[in-house]
């Protein structure tokens, strides 16, 4: 089975006050770590931007395309990636580009347990993470059907097609403190990336 990866970085950095994405994070820019954590896993890799958004040098490798929906968040970023992996691989390992401590052992695993399920996406109990998670590039079509249907949550997509659901107490192994699981939607939570992550 061949995998490749989506980062979507369409949102509005709002609470952080500036573009996550270029966030200087040792010596390198948030987007460019996150793409070299997933590169060592996966490839290709295809960065999703929202339209005008500025971007970082990357790799020559690594796809940079534009949202085709404007302001309708991950599930239309997810439409669009697997878009443009569909001749290339039969599913993607999918993450936001404010993932600074993912772990390649944690993509490794979540990708493991794909068989024959459309999506994997771990669990703590309370809250899915589907944005930490592998999808079926055939689920293109249907996250379009939600977007046309005025369905934006990408939950939905999870809950209507044959997803596996890890508890995270099975990637512990791989990832202790769940890090990979770690977003950085503000100062405080890009500080303590910060604190963790350098050296990493």
């Amino acid at each position: 089975m061949r995998f490749g990866a989506v980062v979507i970085c369409g949102g509005k950095s709002t609470r952080m006050g500036q573009p996550k994405l270029s966030l200087p994070f040792g010596n390198e820019l948030m987007l460019q770590r996150v793409c070299r954590i997933v590169g060592q896993v996966v490839s290709p890799i295809v960065v999703v931007a929202a339209n005008g958004q500025e971007v970082p040098p990357l790799p020559a490798d690594i796809r940079v395309v534009r949202d085709e929906y404007d302001d309708q968040g991950p599930l239309a970023g997810l439409a669009t990636g697997l878009k443009h992996l569909q001749e290339d691989c039969d599913a993607a390992f999918v993450t936001a580009c404010d993932a600074p401590l993912l772990k390649p052992e944690f993509i490794q695993r979540l990708i493991d347990q794909l068989d024959d399920f459309d999506a994997v996406v771990p669990f703590d109990g309370e809250f899915v993470h589907v944005l930490t998670a592998v999808y079926r590039t055939r689920l293109e079509q249907p996250a379009r059907d939600l977007l046309a249907a005025n369905q934006r949550r990408l939950l939905k997509l999870v809950q209507e097609h044959r997803s596996r659901s890890v508890s995270v107490d099975e990637l512990r192994d791989v990832d202790p403190e769940l890090d990979s699981l770690r977003n950085t939607n503000s100062p405080e939570d890009f500080a303590e990336a910060l604190r963790r992550g350098i050296g990493q």
